[in-house]
């Protein structure tokens, strides 16, 4: 398939205008050309580095609701999102996605409610989501309502930590619908905490760290690090937590026990 998003840029000879917030994040240096994968994108990282900021703005520079949802929705609670879009470049391919889609799980409350205002003004609205409010179901059945009604394929998603109101059996489900859309066309760029959301096959991860945006491999993230590790020693790993200590510190311990190559 021929992707949607290639890459993500940079707009040159704008140096003046990036000033402030969000340019003084290390991503931004990593923005002369970041490729995407035609199938999944995953970006990761610690909270503040600069993930929820760069996926919006792609969401919003395509033409999506900084809120959430498709390009069909206009409706803002808070503007609060960044600049930043302002300032991007999206290296696009030949083909136009059918269906598009933002999801912010810190503002799907607000994208909830105005469905149901637009379910009361006009009708129809909910259809597609599989005709019941999404107020009316818990956070997490409103998030599969979504992946599993409204996801049509042919599609770009862009996700911004689905798996906020997942189960784990629901996160693994996820993969699977997520994969499913895949062969359907589409492509997802993803935000995520989850070593079980960002486990997709071949899938290209983009670490956020203090020195800018890092490819690495699914095995080599932090993530995957300190879930094995955890699991391979519960009791271990609660002690250390109960204890003050800070997390992975027995793994980095281990690590410069290690002979040097």
């Amino acid at each position: 398939m021929d992707q949607y998003v290639r890459e993500v840029r940079l707009r040159p000879g704008d140096d003046e205008a990036r000033q402030g917030y969000p340019f003084t994040l290390p991503f931004i240096r990593s923005l002369k050309r970041l490729a995407l994968h035609p199938k999944v994108t995953y970006l990761i990282g610690d909270n503040g580095a600069g993930k929820s900021t760069l996926l919006e703005a792609i969401a919003v520079a395509f033409g999506m609701n900084a809120e959430g949802g498709s390009r069909n929705f206009t409706f803002s609670t808070r503007p609060s999102h960044s600049v930043l879009h302002e300032h991007l470049l999206l290296v696009k391919g030949a083909r136009r996605p059918r269906d598009t889609y933002f999801l912010r799980a810190e503002s799907f409350f607000n994208l909830a409610s105005n469905l149901d205002e637009m379910q009361r003004e006009s009708g129809g609205a909910l259809g597609p989501y599989g005709g019941v409010s999404l107020h009316e179901q818990s956070h997490g059945e409103s998030f599969w309502a979504l992946f599993s009604h409204r996801f049509g394929g042919r599609g770009l998603y862009i996700l911004d930590e689905p798996e906020a109101a997942l189960s784990p059996k629901r996160q693994i489900a996820f993969l699977g619908r997520m994969h499913e859309l895949i062969e359907m066309d589409s492509q997802f760029i993803v935000a995520t905490h989850s070593p079980i959301v960002m486990a997709y096959p071949d899938a290209w991860i983009y670490e956020f760290t203090w020195h800018g945006l890092e490819r690495t491999t699914y095995e080599e993230t932090e993530h995957y690090r300190m879930a094995s590790e955890f699991f391979a020693d519960p009791a271990a790993a609660v002690r250390e937590a109960l204890s003050g200590r800070e997390p992975g510190r027995r793994r980095r311990a281990k690590d410069s026990d290690a002979p040097s190559s």
